[in-house]
This record gives C-alpha cells, sequence and structure tokens, in this order.
C-alpha cells in the first residue's frame, strides 16, 4: 500500500493492500476501497462510502459526503462507486439522503471534472458524465448513456441506456433509450452512430428509427402513439424502447423539435421538415 505520509486515512476505513493514496487526500469513516484503485492529492472521501477496483479518484474530487438537501437528517446512508470508474478533478458525488438509501455510479463511468452528481443518483455501467454537468436528486441513466458537457438535469429524471444529450442541454423529462436530446429538452433522433459504434445491427437501428417516428412524428399523443409503438416493434431494441416509455414517468417524457407542449400524453404539432431520425457522434 503507497499512502503519502501526509494523507488522513480514518482508522474505520478499510482499504486493499494495493491502494494509492496522494498527499493531503482525505478519507473519512468507514471508507471502503478496492484492489489498485489511486486516490490523487486532495480527493475527500467519506461516509459509508464503497469504491471498487481499479477506480481513480482524481485531485478535489468529493466523494460520499453530505447531500445537499435542506430537509437532510444526519444518518446512515450509501455511496457506491463500481469497479473502473474514473472521478476527475472537482467533481463531486454524494451519499443518499434517506436513512439507508444509495447514490450508486456503475462500472466503467467516467464522471468528468467539476460536474456533480445529486443524492440517490443511479447511473449504470459505463455512463460517460462530461465537464461540468449536474444531476439533481434522483435521477437515473442508463448503461452507456452520454451526458455532455454543461448539461443540467432536473430532479427525478431518467435517461434511457445509449441515449446522447447534447453540450448546454436541460432536461426536465425523462429521455427515452437510444434517443438523442438536445437544448431544452428537445429529442431530435436516435443515436445512430453511437449505436453503430456499440455493435447493433442494421435491423436494430432501423427499429429505433421506427420507434421514434411513432412516437414523435405521428401527430397524436404520445399515450396514443405508445400504444401504437406496441403493435410495430421487432428487435430487443424496440421493446427496450417500449418498457421505458411504459414504465411510470414522474417528469413525463421529452418533446420533439418544434413541439409546442411536451410529450407527455398530450397533443402536440409535428414538426415542420427535417430529419426525423438523425445521427449523433458519441
Amino acid at each position: 500500500m503507497a499512502i503519502h505520509p501526509a494523507a488522513v486515512i480514518d482508522a474505520k476505513a478499510e482499504l486493499d493492500s494495493t491502494v494509492e493514496v496522494g498527499p493531503h487526500a482525505v478519507i473519512e469513516g468507514p471508507v471502503r476501497i478496492g484492489a489498485n484503485t489511486r486516490i490523487y492529492a486532495n480527493a475527500y472521501i467519506s461516509g459509508w462510502t464503497t469504491i471498487g477496483a481499479k477506480c481513480e479518484i482524481h485531485p478535489g474530487a468529493v466523494v460520499g459526503h453530505l447531500p445537499q438537501d435542506f430537509h437532510f437528517e444526519d444518518c446512515r446512508s450509501y455511496c457506491e462507486v463500481g469497479d473502473g470508474t474514473i472521478i476527475r478533478e472537482f467533481s463531486s458525488v454524494h451519499r443518499g439522503t434517506q436513512p439507508e438509501s444509495s447514490t450508486v455510479i456503475g462500472k466503467g463511468c467516467f464522471i468528468m471534472g467539476y460536474s456533480h452528481i445529486g443524492h440517490n443518483c443511479v447511473l449504470a455501467d459505463g455512463v460517460k458524465f462530461y465537464n461540468m454537468a449536474a444531476a439533481s436528486g434522483h435521477v437515473e441513466i442508463g448503461r452507456n448513456a452520454i451526458v455532455s458537457g454543461y448539461t443540467v438535469i432536473h430532479q427525478f429524471v431518467r435517461i434511457g441506456e445509449y441515449c446522447m444529450i447534447g453540450g448546454l442541454s436541460r432536461i426536465g423529462m425523462d429521455v427515452p433509450p437510444f434517443f438523442t436530446c438536445l437544448r431544452e429538452g428537445e429529442c431530435i433522433g436516435i443515436n445512430a452512430i453511437g449505436m453503430r459504434r456499440s455493435g447493433f445491427e442494421a435491423d436494430q437501428i432501423g427499429d429505433a428509427k421506427n420507434a421514434y417516428r411513432v412516437l414523435y412524428r405521428s401527430g397524436t399523443t404520445f399515450r396514443k402513439a405508445v400504444e401504437a409503438l406496441a403493435g410495430v416493434v421487432s428487435t430487443d431494441v424496440g421493446r427496450r424502447i417500449l418498457e421505458f416509455v411504459r414504465s411510470e414517468s414522474k417528469r413525463g417524457f421529452t418533446c420533439g423539435p418544434r413541439q409546442k407542449e411536451c410529450s407527455g400524453g398530450r397533443a402536440f404539432e409535428l414538426p415542420d421538415g427535417g430529419d426525423d431520425a438523425g445521427d449523433m457522434e458519441t
């Protein structure tokens, strides 16, 4: 174990013998850290936090600290970080706010500098969360989704797997899997390039495009569009989209381009022209 003499390690902490800890890092409380993880200088890890193997916690990062919640009363709650996840400079990941609740970051995630993951968020494996992005409490992000820089996400929003959220976006409603969302939470098409790079077949990508057309270009209410989608999906991708839009949403679902009202069951206008299943880089 390579622990710098200027690091502060709580006696209750459990560190694998291969963990490296840099100068002035602070590990406070019953923190558990797995094999071959590196804690850089000036990082702060606290509470009932578990960090997996082969992770990197970079300078100034704060992991497992108290939630930013006016109603929080000091209690036992958790923060979990999966194997191979990287948390870059000055990012913050807060623990759960209710007793015995958790904030969870999956395996192989990349949390870039100055970003924030609020209390009780759940990020699945492979999520990339770019610089200065912020997720309020209770946000859920599906596996291999990308949240670009300076994006803000409202509490209780869900972002589906393999989504692409463009930079400077404001996301206030749920984004279905495999879709691309920009600006004021507008679904503009599918993440086709990201899907191809991830090994999805042409029929799966085509099914996602068809799902987008049904949900956002059918000229009917979102609820009726979901009913129609059930009769046309043909691959596991389509079924995963259908399952998501059928599931309970606390925030409703995102709009399509230039729709006057969000598509949480109300009628909306069709966009004027444009590609209804655009490709976005990931």
